[in-house]
């Protein structure tokens, strides 16, 4: 059976470290922890599970200390994880599958799939595609100071096998911002997955004029990917938003539809334009072409999954109501209770649809 070390970086991390261990530690083989300052208990944990503790002076570069972290990982293959991420029961045994088929059909990297969202019931509604075990080899090297990335190389394989982020720490630390600021004051251009990263920062601490130039300037970009220009051109389209040029906003939205056929997330986005004006025919076409959207997940897209089912649903039985239309209305938020069963919106509306609709 292939041999895997988990490799990972960690540091103040004592709520989370243990929950984490604990839910991969019987599917590798060795576990690599590598703390870049810790002054709370999180070394302490880390003893209960191997004794191959390090440490890395940080030097704000995420790749940097993931590669130290990698360069002692014995095993055939190497794999990360968050300190907040947990491995659920219920993949374990695909992943220890997985592992005796590596043996007769060994690849260089295995993507898997990392849930991000969840909803009130705990299911899963923003998920994507990442570079989660990599055979040991000179090529298996982390770029990129914030958001690294492996690129892929060799023979690549795609399994459905999903690790969950359950983040605890509810702040949204300024941290990555800093580090690209940094890397700005250096005068190192950035290249055009960071300016993507750094735009999607800018709009998340509320700077959206400088979120639109950066991402306007990514946009022109031939050299950047393709599911990152369609994440992009939504954000670009929220910041504008967030500045009141709701026309702009629009404008963005329509540039977008250049690029590639319409995600889900796209098609709700405008849906939501026409939805906000009351037009709701219009919105109606956009939210029913919401559902027979295709995912991009394999592409490595950001897949907010709500927009291929539940959210378009519960729109159109409002846009479907307010046109009168009551027995399409309630058949839609039939279609939302499928996809979330005991969402109170479902059940509100199943209530006041049992009282019109018998007159």
């Amino acid at each position: 059976m292939a041999k895997i070390s988990l490799c990972m970086i960690v540091r103040d991390e004592e709520e989370v470290l243990e929950r984490c261990l604990e839910s991969i530690a019987d599917c590798v083989d060795e576990i690599v922890i590598v703390d870049t300052g810790s002054v709370d208990r999180t070394k302490e944990i880390a003893q209960r599970f191997t004794d191959k503790i390090y440490d890395f002076q940080w030097v704000d570069d995420f790749s940097a200390a993931r590669n130290f972290a990698f360069s002692k990982g014995n095993g055939e293959y190497l794999m990360w994880m968050d300190a907040d991420d947990v491995f659920p029961k219920k993949e374990k045994r695909k992943l220890l599958d997985l592992k005796e088929d590596l043996d007769e059909h060994p690849c260089h990297m295995v993507m898997m799939l990392y849930d991000a969202g969840f909803d009130e019931e705990g299911k899963a509604v923003f998920s994507y595609y990442r570079e989660r075990l990599v055979r040991r080899s000179k090529q298996a090297e982390w770029v990129g100071c914030v958001h690294e990335v492996i690129p892929p190389f060799g023979n690549v394989r795609y399994e459905e096998i999903h690790f969950e982020h359950r983040k605890e720490k509810v702040e949204y630390s300024d941290r990555n911002l800093r580090i690209y600021e940094k890397m700005l004051e250096r005068e190192k251009n950035l290249d055009p997955r960071e300016r993507f990263y750094y735009g999607r920062e800018l709009y998340y601490h509320g700077r959206y004029e400088k979120a639109v130039e950066v991402f306007r300037s990514f946009l022109d970009d031939p050299q950047g990917w393709l599911e990152n220009k369609l994440e992009a051109d939504r954000f670009l389209s929220y910041s504008l938003s967030a500045m009141g040029k709701e026309e702009e906003a629009f404008d963005a939205l329509l540039q977008g539809l250049r690029l590639a056929p319409p995600t889900g997330e796209h098609c709700c986005d405008m849906g939501a334009y026409f939805y906000g004006k009351e037009q709701w025919e219009q919105a109606i076409f956009w939210y029913e072409n919401a559902l027979r959207a295709e995912r991009r997940t394999e592409q490595g897209a950001f897949v907010q999954e709500d927009c291929y089912g539940f959210l378009p649903c519960i729109q159109l039985c409002v846009c479907y109501d307010r046109l009168g239309d009551l027995e399409r209305a309630n058949m839609y938020n039939e279609m939302a209770g499928v996809f979330k069963p005991g969402d109170r919106a479902v059940l509100q509306n199943q209530a006041y649809f049992k009282k019109v609709l018998q007159k």
